[in-house]
């Protein structure tokens, strides 16, 4: 078995957003066949004897969000803007280089920086640093542009078009679901493998702790409440107001809906309607992200701080009433742990995860009177619950387990080399 030095590139391998989590378990599956990963980005908690960090390459650097501001929006741009990016880009390849040398990289995997035009300049310079060299390359890809209206008027299409993604013969493209996979192909002309997210299912997660016993307390709970969990950010694509509309048609005051996430980058309206729309139905809704984060700890004031782990463990449900989710890793954490889930049939789910059979309360766009009888049957029915849950978990360890990731990225990484290295 054959050990090769793989560089993840992208523009932030930071905290808990999906493009780190996935990235993560893409490293500890390598590492466990004494692959060795490289970390490239404009923001890293990696450790620094094994990454290269290039502020310059983060979405939020000040020129990048300039160049944002001049080319989205609008359908030309100046000279000036084209001088700039294209300057930008070239630092940006030049570092690229750099990385490769100094920690002998053979396989390069991009992570979603060929795919969204956080940062142009980037993608260009990954673009370029790979038609030069014609490294290989796996682009894998969590959001494309087109799927997003934001980028829908721009004065970079050519661009785009070229880079993002761009068609090159070195390059492996993985898509996260099938929809992302057809477009990419309708688009570009470009096949794809696609390699679905996943969790360790062969393990599991840790047992309740005297960390966890405290933490209904600690968040303002009796221990008689029953706990509804809404584990995402706050943005309006998340549907919430379906979770508040469900906890007031159960009609029982010890369900308190409690949210484990910010608002994020998307302003706070959305959260001012969702806490009067709370109001106005009579709910408890609690946002608990001041108490939640990477790693357990005593913050300044000597509280507790949680993991979503911790949160997880001690939820009753969990609701996730996604109108549009680019896979869905929510949905795969309530499997995880084993809790009852409520599903709003988001495109990815119909395509790709409830044809598996999966046991999940599902609601089309709207709650029914069925939908909340379900929910209360489930909070209720004990025995019901638990087999609802174990079939689940027993179809994610078939299908979204580590063993899946492990079978893809054989076949991705000996499509380089030549010889099976997982």
């Amino acid at each position: 078995m054959t050990a090769h030095n793989i560089g993840f590139v992208g523009t932030r391998f930071a905290g808990t957003d999906g493009v780190s989590l996935e990235s993560a378990k893409w490293a500890q599956i390598l590492w466990d066949h004494r692959n060795v990963s490289y970390w490239y980005a404009g923001k890293l908690d990696r450790d620094p004897a094994i990454s290269m960090e290039i502020p310059e390459a983060y979405f939020y650097d000040r020129e990048n969000l300039l160049i944002n501001e001049q080319v989205f929006g609008v359908r030309t741009r100046t000279p000036r803007i084209t001088k700039k990016l294209y300057e930008l880009s070239e630092y940006l390849k030049g570092t690229l280089y750099d990385f490769v040398e100094k920690f002998d990289i053979e396989i390069m995997i991009v992570q979603n920086a060929l795919c969204i035009p956080m940062h142009i300049p980037l993608g260009l310079a990954i673009t370029h640093f790979i038609a030069e060299t014609g490294f290989p390359t796996i682009a894998h890809h969590h959001d494309f542009y087109w799927e997003r209206s934001r980028f829908a008027v721009n004065a970079v299409e050519d661009i785009l078009r070229m880079a993002f993604p761009p068609s090159l013969p070195s390059i492996q493209h993985v898509t996260i679901n099938s929809f992302a996979q057809h477009d990419l192909s309708w688009r570009t002309g470009e096949s794809s493998i696609l390699v679905p997210n996943v969790l360790d299912f062969e393990t599991g997660p840790p047992p309740d702790d005297d960390w966890t016993v405290d933490m209904r307390g600690e968040i303002g709970l009796d221990g008689d409440d029953i706990l509804l969990l809404q584990p995402t950010r706050v943005v309006p694509r998340k549907g919430i107001e379906h979770s508040i509309s469900l906890v007031s048609q159960l009609k029982n005051p010890k369900c308190k809906l409690v949210v484990s996430h910010e608002s994020g980058d998307e302003g706070d309206e959305y959260l001012t309607a969702l806490k009067e729309l709370a109001v106005n139905q009579g709910v408890d809704l609690r946002f608990i992200h001041t108490r939640v984060g990477e790693i357990r700890k005593t913050d300044e004031h000597g509280q507790k701080m949680y993991t979503l782990g911790d949160v997880y463990a001690i939820a009753d449900f969990i609701t996730y009433p996604s109108l549009y989710e680019g896979f869905g890793n929510a949905l795969l954490e309530a499997f995880y742990y084993r809790k009852p889930v409520l599903v709003n049939r988001y495109s990815i789910f119909v395509a790709d995860i409830e044809p598996r059979g999966f046991e999940v309360i599902k609601m089309d766009g709207f709650l029914t009177r069925d939908v909340v009888d379900n929910v209360r049957l489930v909070l209720e029915d004990n025995e019901y619950r638990e087999r609802m849950v174990s079939h689940n978990y027993e179809l994610c360890k078939a299908f979204f387990s580590y063993s899946v990731l492990r079978r893809k990225l054989r076949a991705l990484v000996t499509n380089f080399t030549g010889m099976e290295d997982l």
